[in-house]
């Protein structure tokens, strides 16, 4: 199981899951491009390496978690997709054991010892020597431009860092590590995409306009980290304490030498720096995971004071844009992994989808099983007001027994099921700030569809619902292991 990025870049290569593209290429829009095109093949495309990128030394690593066999690696899980499923079932076992439960007493909690014992080697080491320290630029040696930064689509703002994962600290200690994207000003200074809603930007509110938040952006290390910075998790826990979760094993951090943050020991390349929470410039345009140019607003500055890296780093970077890019694999992982926190407040949910195509957060598909009238929609209303669920603009429920991955039978639950007067929820709600259609900031309508079959006790459906169309199970068995006969 890698534990840093060029151990996990080698496996990928040792599996055929890499292509080494020897060539020269250019970093303003021909590498976006290529990405682009790779990730829209069939199964995701392999992962990149750019071994000569014009303007700088270091190789560029994209479409990296781009397939759901390099996810599941990335995680260390079986070699399945179905292998992420695991992972939401740990998160299921440690909810059912965790969870007070009426009644319990001392006895009870003696033998929740060894889960403690467990947590607690999730928790992230500080040593005092890391690779990501070996070489360290400072004062005039600081130069942004030589690091590969790519410019993926012609109407970006500029060169935009898009798999860095930038470290911050509230004031009152807590942690939080954040995939955000970041503009190439110039060689000492960034813009710090930090939206309304990412905890990036709650964490900032903590400090005055003049003090300087330290930040510190780390590139690459466990390649379960970066899952970790995409993760909807609950504000009370870290991103590397999830990581420490997902590894079984703590991540070992090391002190940043201009700030008091800690990043992983072995990520390949580091930028620290600080941003004044009252100083604003300029960002954008950017092509975004929406399929458009989310619009130029004025954010944050990081202005740098120091890069630190490991001898020869590869610099992780990615392309976003309409689906599917590489993205569609870290939100396959989210679906899988949060399954059962989703089920924690909804046990009735059976299954979830959020297919790429919606760009995950505007489209939800579950699956419930449905028990009394008004269930659908209790759970539209639910799934808006679980975290980051509050942006999806479309919530389509199906029966038990449908897949919801299965778009072609979702649709044809929607327009078989549907009556648009009866079974259409319209409500409103907070969106995504990326989000173009709506006529005001971040706030609009949504929708919620009941695709579930009609009764009366439920639904008041006066009518007799149709059976589906089925053959019986002899039948198919019958054909099935006749097969060959037939001559197919």
């Amino acid at each position: 199981m890698a534990r840093d990025f060029q151990s996990f870049v080698k496996q990928l290569d040792s599996m055929g899951e890499l292509k080494r593209v020897s060539v020269d290429v250019n970093p303003y829009l021909e590498a976006g491009a290529i990405a682009d095109r790779v990730s829209k093949q069939p199964g995701g495309g392999p992962a990149l390496l750019f071994e000569r990128v014009q303007g700088s030394e270091m190789p560029v690593a994209m479409n990296v978690y781009g397939s759901a066999r390099r996810m599941v690696l990335a995680l260390g899980v079986d070699q399945d997709p179905c292998g992420l499923d695991s992972i939401g079932d740990r998160i299921d076992h440690f909810l059912q054991e965790a969870m007070p439960k009426p009644g319990t007493g001392f006895l009870d909690k003696l033998a929740k010892l060894p889960m403690l014992a467990g947590v607690s080697g999730w928790m992230p080491r500080t040593v005092r020597k890391g690779i990501c320290q070996e070489i360290i630029w400072k004062g005039d040696d600081v130069r942004l431009s030589k690091l590969p930064v790519l410019t993926t689509w012609p109407e970006d703002g500029g060169p935009f860092i898009t798999m860095g994962m930038s470290h911050v600290r509230y004031k009152d200690g807590r942690r939080n590590m954040g995939l955000y994207r970041l503009q190439v000003f110039d060689d000492r200074t960034l813009g710090f995409h930090t939206q309304l809603h990412h905890d990036g930007a709650r964490a900032r509110t903590g400090y005055a306009p003049g003090e300087h938040m330290p930040v510190a952006v780390a590139f690459g290390g466990d390649p379960a980290l970066l899952y970790a910075a995409s993760a909807p998790l609950p504000p009370f826990i870290s991103e590397v304490f999830f990581t420490g979760f997902l590894r079984d094993e703590g991540v070992e951090l090391v002190k940043c030498v201009t700030n008091d943050l800690e990043v992983p020991a072995n990520s390949e390349l580091v930028i620290e720096g600080w941003v004044d929470p009252g100083e604003r410039r300029q960002e954008g345009p950017f092509g975004d995971h929406t399929g458009y140019y989310s619009l130029a607003d004025d954010y944050p500055v990081l202005h740098v004071e120091a890069i630190t890296m490991r001898r020869n780093p590869i610099f992780p970077a990615t392309i976003v844009g309409r689906p599917p890019q590489e993205d569609a694999c870290l939100g396959l992982a989210t679906e899988r992994i949060f399954l059962p926190l989703v089920r924690m407040s909804l046990p009735e949910v059976v299954d979830m989808h959020l297919p790429p195509g919606g760009a995950f957060h505007n489209l939800a598909v579950l699956a419930i099983k449905k028990e009394y009238p008004g269930q659908a929609q209790k759970v539209m209303h639910a799934v808006w007001g679980l975290g980051q669920m509050m942006f999806t603009k479309a919530i389509v429920v199906v029966d038990a027994d449908i897949d919801p991955h299965d778009m072609n039978e979702v649709l044809f639950r929607v327009t078989s099921n549907v009556d648009p007067r009866r079974d259409m929820l319209f409500t409103e709600g907070p969106l995504d700030v990326l989000d173009h259609a709506s006529d005001r900031f971040a706030f609009g309508s949504k929708v919620g569809i009941d695709a579930t079959r009609k009764s009366e006790p439920f639904d008041g459906y006066q009518r007799e619902w149709p059976r589906d169309l089925v053959f019986p199970d002899h039948v198919l068995a019958k054909i099935t292991q006749r097969w060959h006969e037939y001559g197919f």
